[in-house]
């Protein structure tokens, strides 16, 4: 199988998955896609939870300052942060006990695929949840 088939098959196993999606990077502002991204994720079945440390409500939801702050298992973890903060973040997925880590289009980082493996942790790196979700059709079965 080629790196981009197994990369499809996870991306198809976290949609198919995961109805609940811990975004971290979230944003308040519509223009940016920390926002659009949960905001259309949400249209389409998904729960979202929102990680900023700077606002209080992000597309309806209460916000957290930090995942681990969050008062309930976590699941799939988004990321919209530069790919330097994405390692701090896998370390703080996989003690909160994530299952999945999703880095946004653009953001790569070896050492979070290194301690998302170590965790056990499903993860994706350079993909757009709105494009994998498009490309699939798969909507959230809460």
């Amino acid at each position: 199988m080629t790196d981009r088939a197994a990369t499809d098959a996870i991306v198809e196993k976290i949609l198919t998955a995961y109805d609940t999606i811990t975004v971290v990077g979230a944003s308040a502002d519509p223009a940016k896609a920390a926002n659009e991204v949960p905001a259309y994720m949400q249209q389409h079945g998904w729960r979202i939870i929102p990680v900023n440390p700077h606002a209080e409500e992000i597309v309806g939801e209460p916000v957290y300052r930090s995942i681990a702050d969050i008062p309930e298992q976590v699941g799939l973890v988004d990321v919209f942060r530069p790919s330097a903060d994405c390692a701090a973040v896998a370390r703080a997925a996989a003690e909160a006990g994530a299952t999945a880590l999703w880095l946004q289009l653009g953001i790569t980082s070896p050492e979070a695929r290194a301690i998302a493996a170590d965790a056990g942790m499903a993860y994706v790196e350079d993909r757009c949840l709105i494009i994998e979700q498009r490309r699939s059709g798969i909507v959230a079965r809460r």
